[in-house]
């Protein structure tokens, strides 16, 4: 179980500072963080960084697939879970 929770803050943090980094070269009109790579960070367990990370820095925040991807990412990881918390 422990491993599992490092493994979940890692990569919520990353996603939550993907988020970051990509907003701050949008600004500087550089070269962007791909948003295949920032649903990727979501999917493999840090939605809830990439949820934070968009409304901290309000990014990607008028982006509907963002907007309604990001949360539905989340309730099918915690679907997933609750569901595994039953079988096993």
């Amino acid at each position: 179980m422990t491993i599992l929770f490092v493994y979940l803050l890692l990569i919520n943090l990353t996603a939550f500072f993907l988020m970051g980094a990509d907003k701050k070269k949008a600004r500087q009109n550089a070269w962007r963080i791909s948003e295949k790579t920032l649903f990727l960070a979501a999917v493999l367990g840090g939605s809830v960084g990439a949820i934070l990370g968009m409304w901290f820095f309000r990014h990607k925040t008028k982006h509907w697939y963002f907007i309604f991807g990001m949360p539905a990412i989340l309730i099918l990881q915690l679907a997933a879970w609750l569901l595994l918390r039953t079988v096993i």
